[in-house]
């Protein structure tokens, strides 16, 4: 389960409609061009949160056929609704994803012990392996090493994905549970992650930039720190411009300038993306990728 994994991004059309030849697409481009170890399926980045069960299921299902078992498949079941994420983890479990993973329940302020109800409920129900998705700055739930501890003592929470900006906590959770997987979430952050020992990351904008995300990932382990430093700034550039320009709309126009086709638009309420971000995206895709 080691290595770099794309936070997939999905394909709607100008409806809100789910691509499936698009999103097929953009699984291909993934494994045949970015050489990914994996893809982590209903997150963020697809969008997850915006689209109805059914639907994220679709998802789940194309995803899995594409990739058949060519590389390992994350899929985040993960939702305010506990049924729901009982449901769809089942479902993933049933086509037969690797591991599932749960974003923290949001928006009410659960208490730690419900926080550890779902969690538990979720991994007791499907019986599949569980991997945290830890993201304060749009949840608001906040871990110790202490809560994360009582999380991964049950042997099928294998681990956590790290999207935070707090690298003293990242070292201590490392430190304290040494045989559990440790993925970073925060692409900008890649290399510093590595350094402290991270087992792998999953990135958005690995959908484009993950050939260059490998070089950081291997160049750290390898110790080749002024390399991985050099490679870290180019990939911040790209970032950097990428963030500027709209994030998920701006990946999807570069990949639809390097040829893979139905790379779709953004469900509402995200903004349509304008002509002259269109041209701004393709600019990016030809001065850095």
């Amino acid at each position: 389960m080691k290595g770099l994994y794309s936070a997939l991004l999905i394909s709607f059309d100008e409806k809100g409609n789910l691509d499936e030849k698009g999103t097929r697409n953009i699984v291909r481009y993934n494994i045949d061009v970015m050489k990914m170890d994996g893809l982590y399926v209903g997150g963020s980045t697809g969008e997850n949160f915006m689209i109805p069960t059914e639907t994220k299921k679709r998802i789940f299902e194309i995803v899995k056929d594409e990739a058949k078992d060519s590389i390992k498949l994350i899929a985040q079941v993960g939702s305010i609704d506990l049924y729901e994420a009982v449901e769809l983890g089942k479902y993933a479990t049933e086509l037969g994803y690797d591991s599932l993973s749960a974003v923290t329940p949001f928006y009410y302020k659960f208490d730690f012990e419900e926080i550890k109800n779902y969690y538990m409920t979720i991994v007791n129900e499907t019986n599949n392996n569980m991997i945290i998705y830890s993201i304060p700055f749009l949840t608001g739930v906040n871990m110790n090493v202490e809560q994360f501890g009582e999380l991964l003592c049950h042997d099928k929470i294998i681990g956590i994905k790290f999207t935070a900006g707090d690298f003293y906590l990242l070292e201590r959770v490392r430190k304290a549970f040494p045989d559990k997987l440790l993925f970073a979430g925060f692409d900008e952050m890649l290399l510093p992650a590595v350094s402290l020992g991270v087992d792998g990351a999953i990135g958005s904008t690995y959908n484009v930039t993950g050939k260059i995300a490998k070089e950081i990932f291997n160049y750290t382990k390898e110790g080749k720190i002024a390399e991985a430093r050099e490679k870290q700034t180019y990939l911040n550039d790209i970032i950097e411009a990428v963030l500027k320009n709209g994030l998920y709309q701006t990946i999807k126009e570069i990949l639809k300038s390097k040829g893979v086709e139905a790379a779709g638009n953004c469900r509402l309420p995200m903004k349509k993306i304008s002509a002259e971000k269109i041209e701004i995206a393709k600019e990016i895709g030809r001065n850095f990728l």
